[in-house]
């Protein structure tokens, strides 16, 4: 009886001592389970995010793509919009200077209209009549003879003549030395052509011309025509200047200081200006 007991408790202390383990063994496995399942889980994750990382990848490049090309679509547009800017310069251009060859066209037409009326105006003047003679069978002073009739006085002509032609004409008597002819010139050219561009400048050519022939009045007065009547040319630093120098050969000392001084005074940058500067300090010089 005591062995049977000694036996039973045995068994249950048996018992007891192994439900615990048993216990422990299942948590561990069910936690090994969880965990494997967690493992499970994470490298699915990362499967998943290695996707997702290549999925954006691909549309970074997709959209690298869609920007290069947009950069290039624009680069192309710029390039033809700059053609095309060109181009329209380029044609500007062209009528710009259509618009400056029909405008020396236009002036040029002015010119021979303007000689067409001078020559239309002057036509009077050569047609008038002399003297006039008695009509047949009237009755003439007692031994006077009929007066002769003469021929007016044939004026020169410029029919056909452009100011531009008048002006080179007289340059080129000027240029061969024919001082009066030239002189003659530009005095016609200036009757014929009051208002031309080149009206200053043939009035000055008549200083010159006076000047190169050492008539210093003629030409003073011939400069301070330019001055009076062309006072905003570019001939009247040129001409003041000139004025001077003949008013130095004159021996007019004072007013060709005033003249040099005009020159300073208002034109100080021109050539003009600087030759007079000079001819100040030389004039200085002299002085007592």
């Amino acid at each position: 009886m005591k062995k049977t007991l000694c036996l039973a408790a045995c068994l249950a202390a048996a018992t007891l001592t192994a439900t615990p383990a048993n216990a422990q063994s299942r948590e561990q496995r069910q936690m090994m389970a969880t965990l494997q399942m967690l493992q499970e889980q994470a490298q699915q994750l990362a499967i998943t995010m290695a996707a997702l990382q290549q999925s954006l990848d691909d549309s970074v490049k997709n959209l690298n793509a869609r920007i290069d090309e947009a950069n290039n679509t624009s680069r192309r547009g710029f390039a033809d919009q700059k053609v095309a800017i060109d181009n329209v310069g380029s044609d500007v251009a062209k009528i710009r200077e259509r618009g400056d060859d029909t405008n020396v066209r236009i002036a040029a037409l002015r010119e021979e209209l303007e000689a067409v009326r001078a020559t239309v105006l002057a036509i009077p003047q050569q047609l008038t009549p002399g003297a006039a003679t008695p009509a047949p069978g009237e009755p003439t002073a007692a031994g006077a003879a009929p007066a002769a009739v003469l021929p007016p006085a044939a004026a020169p002509s410029i029919a056909g003549l452009s100011p531009t032609r008048m002006y080179d004409t007289a340059m080129s008597d000027y240029f061969g030395g024919q001082y009066s002819v030239a002189i003659s010139g530009f005095e016609q050219f200036l009757k014929a052509f009051p208002r031309s561009d080149m009206a200053d400048e043939a009035q000055f050519n008549i200083g010159e011309a006076q000047f190169a022939q050492n008539k210093w009045p003629d030409a003073i007065a011939a400069y301070n025509q330019v001055v009076q009547t062309y006072p905003m040319s570019n001939s009247v630093p040129d001409a003041l200047y000139k004025r001077g120098l003949a008013q130095e050969r004159l021996g007019q000392a004072d007013a060709a200081r005033a003249s040099y001084e005009a020159v300073v005074r208002t034109y100080p940058d021109s050539d003009a200006g600087r030759l007079a500067k000079q001819n100040l300090d030389r004039l200085a010089a002299r002085r007592p």
